[in-house]
């Protein structure tokens, strides 16, 4: 006799095998027991999904928990090494990137030419053979300094070959590999504030860069892009009767191999963090540490305060650009890979 399978919509596989991953990861391990009290599925779902789960690879039995009368239940945990993700952010002069696995542990990172000064194709080869090298990556994760529309390079000041560009699809299209474009500050503030600054829920996190200054905006845990995306593009705040900040900042000459700022480039910033405070009142304005030493947050704090009253002024914090920057990307392409976009669902 023929049974017919009985299969859940598609939508609701993806949420159960996403709720499972990020399950195991964040419990570590668990039983089918734990597993369905923590999802809210049944025990004959949970069996189904473990055992095809476990089929391709992807769970692995750790043992089994001490028996309280009945079965000893086996317990799961995830294979971090199962997919692997690729993050990457380009620079003018160099392009950085860290292979990770499941857990967020590296397998590798360097650094390579830089791909802005030259063109996808570029970046596309060196993609290709990273994935050559790991063949397990399984999402890619790319920040570039510019304003990105849902994958589409849309402002890129000083690389217009890259500009209208959809990025994402060119890469999915030739690795058939899920892709998230970010901007490089929107990645960095969405790094910092998964270390440590969860109580902060808002937060701006401000770089002058190689390539202009910048900002990235977390409120409540959400990345602010605005209406056309062009969130954080601070460099076109007037701030001076003919100077905007992008100008203001740079009318000296700013050595930006030096974090010495200059009482003119002090006073600049300050208009700035003044402006933050009085449209969005933030907790924390993050700067990177490479280019505002400890003693100018004071500097600039104080001369925050001759523009808007003291006590409505956020906390003045250094964060490791680099490293915020890459656990952002890291985290946007874990996301891709427990989602499972791009996979073979499970029937």
């Amino acid at each position: 006799m023929n049974h017919k399978q009985i299969t859940a919509p598609k939508e609701l596989r993806t949420v159960i095998v996403r709720g499972i991953r990020s399950a195991l990861l964040e419990l570590g391990s668990a039983t089918k027991a734990e597993l369905c009290q923590h999802l809210g599925i049944s025990f004959p779902t949970a069996s189904k999904f473990l055992a095809q789960l476990q089929k391709r690879g992807e769970l692995i039995a750790v043992g089994y928990d001490d028996s309280s009368g009945g079965r000893r239940a086996k317990r799961y945990a995830y294979h971090a090494d199962y997919m692997l993700g690729l993050a990457i952010f380009m620079e003018k002069t160099e392009t950085n990137y860290v292979i990770f696995n499941c857990l967020g542990e590296i397998k590798d990172e360097g650094t390579t030419a830089g791909a802005l000064e030259s063109d996808a194709e570029h970046l596309t080869q060196q993609i290709a053979g990273m994935i050559a090298k790991y063949p397990k990556i399984s999402s890619i994760a790319i920040g570039v300094p510019g304003a990105v529309n849902n994958g589409r390079i849309i402002y890129i000041p000083g690389y217009e070959h890259f500009r209208d560009l959809n990025l994402k699809l060119h890469l999915e299209s030739r690795f058939a590999i899920p892709v998230v474009v970010e901007n490089d500050m929107n990645a960095a503030v969405l790094g910092y504030s998964r270390n440590g600054a969860a109580g902060n829920s808002l937060l701006v996190y401000i770089c002058f860069g190689q390539n202009g200054p910048g900002a990235g905006l977390l409120i409540n845990g959400d990345v602010v892009r605005g209406k056309s995306f062009f969130t954080g593009e601070v460099s076109f705040l007037p701030q001076y009767e003919h100077l905007n900040f992008g100008q203001a900042l740079s009318r000296q000459g700013r050595d930006k191999a030096s974090s010495l700022l200059t009482d003119a480039q002090v006073d600049a910033i300050s208009r700035l963090v003044a402006a933050f405070t009085a449209i969005i009142n933030p907790h924390t304005i993050i700067f990177s540490r490479d280019e505002v030493e400890i003693s100018s947050l004071e500097r600039i704090t104080n001369r925050s305060a001759d523009y808007i009253p003291g006590e409505h002024l956020p906390k003045l914090s250094l964060g490791n650009l680099k490293k915020d920057y890459l656990d952002g990307l890291q985290y946007l392409g874990l996301e891709l890979m427990i989602s499972g976009a791009g996979e073979s669902p499970l029937l």
